[in-house]
């Protein structure tokens, strides 16, 4: 999870920053309370920054002590210009499974990051960013359906697993964390989803027989309704606003690949994959960046009207874009796909 960690001020990974902040403001809390420490010397500043450490841990480390031990070992890595160091217990603390283990003895941790344990770096991680000053943590778990299809025993204790994370959170063991899972009807619906585990579709029941115009954005699984013209035409609109404002003639781009030619390339791609709009937002993104606005920036006569004509290769299709592409071909065409062993 640490390499994916990103803020509005740092890409992936941002876990370093975060930590940075999070030591600079203990420091600051410990100066502003003793403002005698400096006088003090350097020894009575680190004893005073680690006592408040462990305070702002001991929930953390009744679980998990490791984390806080880590936290230790990688300020005193950074005080004592061990970059490498530093670096191994950051990566550790971020979930990477490959860490020296000089690193870890010098940390007093043993063993690997298991289930409880990152759970426990979860909850620490979210006091991090509170006290780094963040508004806590978005984390998205992306197409859990592939679930489905690991091995049965493997796949029911990632059930479970997900289960205990929904509990945790609704007890308030995570204060700040807002958790989105993201999967398709099959995963919730069907006979290989969540229905393995009944207390987990407990959790998740949504009742979709309504008018999707009533749908209760409140609930706890919200429907996403597909694309239709209007929203794809929306969505390179945008794209195209985006690129443009970031090109050193944001103008011509503008007027040359203007709203009604966005439409008109959207219209071509949702035409060659058999009209379904469904499956043509990544090839039509894909075609108007890259095939599109790109010359438009590079070429000041490129003139997508008169110089373009969309082709779409097997090559750059994913097999659903393929198999609509197939569909919207003509029958004659589709016939000559047939491979037919004859004597």
């Amino acid at each position: 999870m640490g390499e994916a960690l990103r803020t509005a001020a740092f890409p992936p990974s941002a876990l370093r920053p975060v930590l940075d902040s999070w030591l600079f403001t203990l420091e600051s809390d410990v100066t502003a309370a003793e403002p005698d420490l400096a006088e003090r010397g350097g020894d009575a500043l680190n004893a005073a920054v680690g006592r408040l450490l462990e305070q702002r841990l001991a929930a953390v480390s009744v679980r998990t002590p490791a984390f806080a031990q880590a936290l230790r070992a990688y300020r005193s890595a950074l005080m004592a210009g061990d970059s490498a160091g530093a670096d191994a217990l950051a990566a550790w603390l971020g979930g990477q499974p490959h860490v020296a283990a000089s690193a870890k003895r010098s940390a007093g941790i043993r063993g690997e990051l298991d289930h409880f344990g990152a759970m426990g770096f979860l909850q620490g991680l979210l006091e991090v960013l509170r006290d780094a000053g963040h508004p806590g943590l978005l984390l998205v778990l992306d197409e859990v359906e592939t679930l489905q299809r690991v091995r049965g025993d493997v796949r029911d204790k990632a059930f479970n697993a997900l289960r205990q994370l929904l509990d945790e959170i609704d007890s308030g063991r995570y204060p700040g964390l807002f958790l989105i899972i993201t999967g398709t009807p099959a995963f919730y619906d069907g006979p290989s989803g969540v229905s393995r585990l009944p207390p987990l579709a407990e959790r998740l029941a949504t009742d979709f027989s309504t008018d999707p115009r009533f749908d209760n954005p409140r609930a706890v699984q919200l429907r996403l309704a597909g694309f239709d013209r209007e929203s794809l035409l929306a969505l390179g609109v945008k794209v195209r606003d985006l690129y443009a404002a970031g090109a050193d003639e944001p103008d011509r781009i503008s007027k040359t690949v203007d709203d009604a030619y966005v439409g008109e390339l959207a219209d071509a791609v949702t035409g060659s994959l058999g009209g379904k709009i469904g499956v043509a937002p990544r090839v039509f993104l894909k075609k108007l960046v890259a095939d599109v606005l790109d010359r438009v920036d590079q070429f000041a006569d490129f003139d997508p009207r008169r110089h373009y004509k969309l082709t779409l290769a097997a090559g750059e299709l994913s097999e659903e874009e393929r198999n609509a592409a197939t569909m919207s071909a003509p029958a004659a065409a589709r016939a000559d796909h047939i491979d037919l062993d004859l004597p």
